[in-house]
């Protein structure tokens, strides 16, 4: 099973800044086991919402250079309320530093505007090939599906409309 935990990108400030939304819905089989009659979205999966929130906005900053992303460490990690289906997590990224093939953010996650789980993330991004020269195909097919993932939730024309209609209804 596929985890995408990032079902649209609301906004995003290249190199700097970056919106995400998860809306959980029953349809998720996780939440059969997660809890019998009390579903809530798991606390690896908020977290792992917080890290591919990052690892987009590291992908777009990055013209899709990289292959690989993977959290390598995660601090101040605080999970303050459940996610429930029905319900939407809003995550937001914001990068604190940047050092070499490594980023470090701020990541929070929140649901009708409290608070849900928060965190200061560091991801690390290589390419296989790097390692091993004969992964380079394997680099450029991921690569390949990333951008079009991306593609998929992630339509900044769509932000311009809605700042547009804010603009002329305000």
């Amino acid at each position: 099973m596929r985890f995408a935990l990032v079902d649209r990108v609301v906004s995003l400030k290249r190199g700097e800044s970056i919106s995400t939304v998860k809306n959980l819905t029953l349809a998720e089989e996780y939440l059969a086991d997660h809890f019998p009659g009390f579903p809530v979205l798991p606390g690896v999966l908020m977290l792992e919402a917080l890290i591919q929130t990052g690892a987009w906005l590291m992908r777009d900053a990055e013209d899709f250079r990289y292959s690989t992303i993977l959290l390598k460490q995660a601090r101040a990690l605080k999970f303050n309320s459940f996610v429930t289906p029905g319900r939407t997590l809003c995550v937001t990224a914001s990068v604190h530093k940047t050092e070499d093939n490594e980023w470090t953010f701020k990541a929070q996650g929140s649901v009708d505007d409290a608070s849900a789980v928060s965190a200061r993330l560091t991801l690390q991004q290589f390419n296989l090939a790097d390692r091993d020269p004969s992964l380079a195909d394997a680099d450029q097919r991921t690569t390949n599906h990333m951008r079009e993932l991306f593609s998929q939730i992630w339509h900044p024309e769509s932000e311009v409309a809605e700042e547009e209609s804010t603009e002329t209804t305000v």
